[in-house]
């Protein structure tokens, strides 16, 4: 790691821990070597998560994932001024590094097209596409660069935990706004267009995607038992559990905010489950 890039990997601990305090408290269960390339993997996540909160239009943040999108297909020669970004840089290091799937990468940036737009999701597994590539694939990477055999049976543990994670932050942010509701997919509602209809229908959806959570979340806690030391790739998702509960208490409500559960009480749960204890 050259004097350059180790600066660029401190900045992405630093912009993971002022973004994502709780996802920074897991990684500090991954070893010390492996910590800095984690720190790039979920930077580079959160950068390209952000791009629709940042932008007025569609077509400038299209414009931003597209240099991304450009950025991890750069050959050496061309990515010189890439590299100057220190999110950028650490991450092509650490993909360099790990023989980690560029197309993966794309196939995460290109998924949060959808952010930019108003369309609906159409369909549960298109829910569940979507979070494979945004939240899945980040936690298989980690997984990767922590030895894990992503063939054996139970590396399925890094993908269920990742759409439990997904789908948990889905339905943490619905009370944000009705423009979050587009990730309610358009199969589930019965009244096509009716606006009245469909909001009669927005409890019973979300207790649904609750459903799903749950159930993905429990996938994975059932598999991880076999992980071994690639275990600590799944505890980004350790809290999701406190999160579904309060929602489970609200009724449903897609409206009412959920709050957070207590600072101590998510540091309790991410410690006991690096010790073996839940997911």
């Amino acid at each position: 790691m050259t004097a350059a890039s180790q600066e660029h990997y401190v900045q992405c601990e630093e912009l993971l821990r002022a973004r994502d305090r709780d996802l920074w408290l897991a990684c500090l269960f991954a070893p010390q070597a492996a910590r800095p390339h984690i720190h790039a993997l979920y930077a580079f996540a959160q950068e390209t998560a952000d791009v629709s909160g940042k932008v007025t239009q569609p077509l400038l943040g299209e414009m931003r994932l597209q240099w991304w999108v450009d950025a991890l297909e750069a050959d050496a020669a061309q990515g010189e001024g890439v590299r100057a970004n220190p999110v950028a840089d650490a991450l092509i290091d650490t993909i360099e590094r790990f023989s980690l799937p560029r197309s993966e990468f794309v196939a995460l940036t290109d998924a949060h097209i959808f952010d930019l737009y108003d369309d609906a999701m159409p369909t549960w597994t298109a829910l569940e596409d979507y979070c494979r590539a945004t939240a899945s694939a980040p936690i298989r990477w980690a997984a990767r660069i922590l030895g894990a055999d992503l063939q054996a049976p139970a590396a399925g543990a890094f993908d269920e935990a990742g759409v439990a994670l997904g789908l948990t932050r889905i339905l943490r942010a619905l009370p944000e706004g009705p423009h979050q509701q587009k990730f309610l997919p358009d199969e589930a509602f019965a009244h096509e267009g009716e606006p009245s209809g469909r909001r009669s229908e927005l409890g019973p959806i979300v207790k649904k995607l609750h459903g799903l959570a749950q159930s993905h979340y429990e996938q994975a806690r059932r598999l991880a038992v076999d992980l071994g030391p690639a275990r600590a790739a799944l505890l980004p998702c350790a809290t999701a559990p406190l999160y579904l509960e309060r929602l489970a208490r609200s009724d449903y409500d897609p409206c009412r905010p959920l709050g957070d559960p207590s600072p101590l009480a998510r540091q309790w749960r991410i410690w006991r489950a690096s010790r073996g204890v839940g997911l």
